[in-house]
């Protein structure tokens, strides 16, 4: 049974829930992948947890998502019946585990930014986004110390975890600055109180950087030059493949709830 895609009415407000749900599911998976994978029974168990917490903030957003739709979407269908276009996370939270050091700075980039900004959110004047925020920040702040911790063993550690740590900070340093951009629709969220600007972010989110790194004995890169597209529907080869194996079930028994 081939399974339409769905359409979604993407306001401001509904492209706004999307986008974080979004970085929240796809990144999940990408945890998710190390179940059973992962090089210690403890670190196996710690990923899968993340995994799951961010799993359980995406489908806070996509239910928030759905509601202020107002029409037939719910969460499932939101994660699991729209098209690799209509996906609008970061482009970095899409990239392949690659070995550990570099879903190790995967992460780490990506809690850096999240711990302040929920925190931040917790004051939007959208009491709905509030409360997930309030939720989440709790969360992403056992995420970040969690990937700080590793981030400090891999470049203290041996010569080839160092290196591996320093290439994989090399190689994701690009894929960071989508997480700072905002559009026009974005920008009058932020106006009116409900969203935060991720500009105000970046000075705190690269001291933490520059405090673990530092600590780690590797190197922030120099290079401004940034990846974009993910928030506009354009992405990376790796989402298709992703997305064909989380939407597998949904599209192959349709009607299946989370």
């Amino acid at each position: 049974m081939l399974v339409a895609n769905i359409q979604v009415s993407e306001t401001p407000l509904v492209l706004y829930a999307l986008r974080r749900a979004d970085d929240a599911l796809i990144l999940g998976h990408r945890l998710s992948e190390w179940c059973g994978h992962a090089p210690m029974l403890e670190e196996d168990m710690a990923l899968s947890n993340i995994a799951l917490d961010l799993i359980g903030q995406a489908r806070e957003l996509y239910t928030y998502a759905a509601k202020a739709e107002g029409k037939d979407n719910n969460e499932d269908k939101l994660a699991y019946l729209r098209d690799v276009r209509q996906y609008r996370n970061l482009l970095l939270v899409e990239q392949p585990n690659g070995d550990f050091a570099q879903t190790l700075v995967r992460q780490f980039f990506y809690s850096a930014f999240a711990d302040l900004y929920w925190r931040a959110m917790m004051n939007s004047r959208d009491t709905t986004l509030a409360a997930i925020a309030a939720k989440s920040e709790k969360e992403s702040a056992y995420h970040l110390r969690h990937a700080s911790e590793w981030i400090i063993r891999l470049g203290d550690g041996t010569g080839e975890s160092h290196a591996r740590a320093q290439a994989a900070i090399d190689h994701l340093w690009a894929f960071t600055g989508e997480m700072f951009a905002v559009d026009e629709g974005e920008r009058a969220l932020i106006h009116a109180g409900i969203a935060v600007d991720p500009g105000t972010l970046r000075g705190r989110w690269l001291t933490t950087l520059s405090d673990v790194v530092g600590e780690a004995t590797l190197r922030l890169p120099q290079n401004d030059w940034m990846q974009q597209g993910g928030r506009v529907g354009r992405h990376s080869e790796h989402l298709g493949h992703l997305l064909s194996e989380l939407q597998s079930m949904q599209r192959t028994f349709p009607g299946q709830t989370w």
